[in-house]
């Protein structure tokens, strides 16, 4: 994982307008999000292992994922890049869950933090300067 520094970081704004601002540059709530905090993340390699990440703590309201409205204001976080290497395939050891027939078939990943290459840093840094660019507009 590598910080790159923001004008974004601590801007408290609403969760719409930030969501909203965030999906024009094809981010997405990631789905570890609670009522009181989360992460925008968008990838940035074709294989949907590097990611940006963009923070956020939920200053009053909360949040209930992609709805449509919600009364929160957040403060935005440091935005990070992360590299995630998984296992490919399905896993051979899979069970059957407790409730339903749904089989948890994915393997957990070889590296959640795996090294993070120089390449991607600056990638990353140059889409995070468009967001901040349009964000002043």
């Amino acid at each position: 994982m590598k910080t790159i520094s923001s004008s974004l970081e601590q801007v408290k704004e609403s969760f719409d307008s930030v969501r909203d601002h965030l999906h024009e540059f094809d981010f997405a709530l990631g789905g570890n999000w609670d009522y009181d905090h989360g992460y925008f993340d968008r990838f940035l390699d074709e294989a949907h292992k590097v990611w940006l990440r963009i923070p956020f703590q939920v200053v009053t309201g909360r949040i209930d994922g992609d709805t449509e409205a919600t009364d929160a204001i957040v403060e935005m976080g440091t935005p990070f890049v992360l590299k995630h290497v998984y296992n490919e395939g399905l896993d051979q050891e899979a069970e059957a869950e407790t409730y339903g027939a749904m089989i948890d078939q994915f393997q957990a990943p070889l590296d959640p933090d795996a090294e993070v290459d120089d390449k991607w840093v600056k990638e990353a840094a140059g889409l995070l300067k468009k967001v901040e660019q349009a964000w002043l507009q």
